[in-house]
């Protein structure tokens, strides 16, 4: 399993593959990635932490690119309902997926020391939630799986508080 958001990797690499394969998907799905859309798109990728919608508007805003929150609503909502971005509901915060491109369903770890969130791949279905769903005769179509602790660097104290 792939954490970039606690792995020490190429992140220039990261973000550029990111950026090549939304524009990908957009220009095969005949998507518009607008420049907001795909600055939006930059900023979260910058880092692997989550950011607020008006953090991403004061940016935007810095940027001479819109300074009223429908600007940046408007390209969440695509990003997210695009699957290139996703919406951490604890934090109140989105991040850019690390697996776009893909079906999955994502899960999210949050450090609480350093706010760094990385992206696994949940399987609901499966384990023990997969087992109580299916004895209570529930199908499980969508679950959003957020765990929050301390990422490798901070459980070794070099930023824990």
């Amino acid at each position: 399993m792939s954490t970039p958001g606690f792995e020490k990797h190429d992140h220039k690499a990261c973000v550029a593959g990111a950026l090549t394969s939304a524009e990908a998907e957009c220009r095969d799905k005949g998507l518009r990635l607008t420049p907001t859309r795909r600055r939006v798109l930059e900023i979260l990728l910058s880092d692997h932490k989550a950011l607020g919608a008006y953090d991403l508007l004061a940016e935007l805003s810095r940027e001479g690119l819109g300074s009223q929150p429908p600007v940046v609503y408007r390209a969440l909502e695509f990003l997210v309902g695009n699957g290139f971005a996703h919406k951490i509901e604890k934090l109140n915060a989105y991040i850019a997926c690390s697996h776009p491109g893909t079906d999955h369903a994502p899960a999210f770890m949050i450090c609480r020391s350093c706010a760094a969130v990385a992206e696994a791949t949940a399987r609901p279905t499966a384990g023990d939630l997969g087992r109580a769903a299916k004895s209570a005769g529930f199908a499980i179509e969508t679950a959003v799986v957020e765990v929050e602790g301390l990422c490798p660097s901070c459980q070794g104290g070099q930023r824990a508080s």
